[in-house]
Formats: structure tokens, C-alpha cells, sequence
């Protein structure tokens, strides 16, 4: 279980930083831009800025929680968050995939990368929070 908390912390450490990478390069006529998370989330979307907060949290709790300690608090945060981040990450990916006509705009491998990790996040702490409940029926047989 230890290898599953340090890929679910290595998965959220990879959306810190990925937010501050380009998400979106933009293009018309000649004239190129990248806009990362960071900018998306200082200008039109908010609640973007809700990505790295929760990732933040994840990272905090995963690092102070003790070696004996349950990880029901982990596993839940890390649903919590993992959910949170896809779901607004899905949302800016179809903002940009609807957008058309003059300005194209087109997603990253930074915004991938970040969104495949946020779903690890949320994948893995439901496995741990699975295999937390399992672990006591094992242990009565």
C-alpha cells in the first residue's frame, strides 16, 4: 500500500506542477500563444484555481500522514480532489475543443499529462479506500 500512496503523491506533484505549464496554444493568422492554468485561472476561469489548492492538499496530507496512521483521510482527499480537477480540467477541454472560427486553439501535452494524473489521483485513492475495507475481512478468515 506505501507504493500506491507514492505514485497517488507523485500523480498529484505532476498536476502542481503542470499547472503552471502551457495548457492551451492559441494561434491566428501568423501569431502564436500558449496560455498555462496559471493564466486561464488568473483571467476568465476561477474556479480553476481550485486544481492545484486540492493537488496541494493532497500532497500535504499524504507527507504528514504518520506510517501507522489509517489512510481513510488520504484516500478520501484524494477522491475529493482527483474528481474536483477532471471534472473542471474536462470542462476547460471543452471549452476549447467548442471554440471555432478565426483563433484556433489547441490543448497541450502539459494539459493531458495534467489531466491523466488527476484521474490517477482519483483512481488511486478509491483503490486504497477499497482495499482498506478488504483488509479487515481478510485479516478474520
Amino acid at each position: 500500500m506505501e507504493i500506491l500512496r507514492r505514485i497517488n503523491l507523485s500523480a498529484a506533484i505532476i498536476v502542481i506542477v503542470c499547472f503552471f505549464l502551457p495548457w492551451e496554444q492559441i494561434s491566428c493568422g501568423g501569431a502564436k500563444d500558449t496560455l498555462s492554468g496559471l493564466d486561464l485561472a488568473r483571467h476568465d476561469h476561477i474556479s480553476l484555481w481550485l486544481v492545484p489548492l486540492l493537488m496541494l492538499g493532497v500532497v500535504l496530507i499524504g507527507i504528514l500522514r504518520r506510517r501507522g496512521e489509517r489512510p481513510l483521510l488520504f484516500s478520501i482527499v484524494s477522491i475529493v480532489a482527483g474528481s474536483v480537477a477532471m471534472y473542471l480540467m474536462n470542462d476547460e477541454r471543452q471549452r476549447v475543443q467548442d471554440e471555432g472560427g478565426v483563433i484556433s486553439a489547441h490543448l497541450t501535452g502539459w494539459f493531458w499529462l495534467s489531466l491523466f494524473a488527476s484521474i490517477a489521483v482519483l483512481v488511486l485513492g478509491v483503490v486504497r479506500l477499497l482495499s482498506r475495507s478488504r483488509a479487515p475481512a481478510q485479516l478474520a478468515k
